[in-house]
Order: C-alpha cells, then structure tokens, then sequence
C-alpha cells in the first residue's frame, strides 16, 4: 500500500500541536495551583501573625496594666457602688499595685490614702481601732478608698471627674474652683487649674476603659 508523504506527515504534525497544547495547559494549571498555594501559605501567614502579634499586644497590655487583688476590688466596689474598673484604675495610677507604696507626703498603701483621711474614714466606718499601718494592707486600703470613692461620687452627684479631682487635689480645693467663674460656670468644672490633677483625672479614665477591656470577665459584677 502506497502512503502519500504528505497526509503523513500533516497527521504527525497535528498530533505534536495537540499534545503541546496539552501540555501547555497542564503547566499552566500548575502554575495556578502553585501560585494559589503561594497565597494560601501568604495568607495563612499573615493571619497568624496578626493573631500572635494581637495576644502579644494584650499580653504587653496586662503587664503594664496589672490586675492584683481583684476579689477585694469586687468585693468592695460592689459594697459601695463603684464600678470595678474605676477602682482598679485609681489602684493603677495611685501606686500601679504596689501595696506597700508611701508617697513623699505620706500618703500610703494601693489607693493612696493620707494617715489623717484613713483616720477619718474609719470613724464613719464606726471601725473601734485603727491604725496608719493598717493602710498598708490590701483589703483595709481598698475598702478606705472603695468608701472615700463613694463618697466623693455622691457629695459631685455622680460626677466622675470632680470625685477624681477631688480624690487628688481634695475637696477643699474642687470647692475653690468651682466657686471661681475662671474655673467653673454654672456649678460646672470649665477646667482644672492644677496640671498634675487635670492629669489624673484624664489617665484614670483611660486606665478605667482599658482595665474594662483587658479584664471584662475577671471584673464582671
């Protein structure tokens, strides 16, 4: 049988062009896979990473804000009405958890309370005894300044940043201010003229929200 040269040869030529083809397709179909593999792995990466790097964040954040003796701040700020966080805060900023903190006037313990203030505040707590070493324990300081708290919070009708200023600067001198039209108006603090109280006031809210969302369950009431 005689076969033409030339159908021969364009039958082999077809099949080349089809099997190149092919082959074309499958290196591109890898090629995809591989890239989508790639991304896969990228993606995944990146999400770990945000993860780890989001706990490391919380874990920095409650090493700088430490919560201790979280049963009494409950327990205590549940006797008199205070949120926890606010009292955790004050804790935070007064003497960030050291129990036995004195400061340069003497003022002592977790939430900073003067000897005299202590005194006072254990006669409306009819206690028959006290002592200015007392201050230094933790129980004892939390429910003076748990008590002091509420009573500022109710003498400013809730205001929260009187009671504060208060907390720092006394009473004596929130009265001055808010009697003072370059200080106040309408029975309302326009500003604080003392920088230090006008500071703490603002770092013991912000420490409050961040001592509510690093501990939303261990402060829960």
């Amino acid at each position: 049988m005689m076969v033409v040269p030339g159908k021969a040869s364009g039958k082999k030529r077809g099949t080349g062009a089809t099997r190149s083809a092919a082959a074309k397709k499958k290196r591109k179909r890898s090629a995809r896979a591989r890239a989508l593999r790639t991304a896969g792995i990228a993606l995944l990466s990146v999400v770990l990473l945000s993860v780890g790097a989001y706990f490391l964040n919380i874990r920095m954040e409650k090493n700088t804000y430490r919560l201790a003796y979280a049963e009494a701040i409950l327990r205590e700020s549940g006797a008199f009405g205070l949120d926890p966080c606010l009292v955790a805060a004050v804790i935070h900023c007064e003497s960030r958890g050291q129990a036995e903190a004195c400061s340069p006037k003497g003022a002592r313990g977790l939430m900073q309370i003067m000897p005299a203030t202590g005194e006072w505040i254990s006669e409306k707590l009819a206690l028959t005894s006290f002592t200015e070493d007392a201050l230094y324990e933790a129980d004892v300081n939390i429910r003076f300044g748990c008590w002091y708290l509420s009573y500022l919070l109710e003498k400013y009708d809730g205001e929260k940043d009187l009671a504060l200023a208060a907390y720092n600067a006394g009473p004596g001198n929130v009265k001055k201010w808010l009697e003072d039209p370059a200080h106040s108006e309408n029975g309302r603090l326009t500003a604080i003229p003392f920088s230090e109280t006008e500071a703490y006031v603002k770092r013991v809210n912000a420490a409050s929200e961040k001592y509510r969302e690093l501990y939303e369950e261990e402060l829960a009431q």
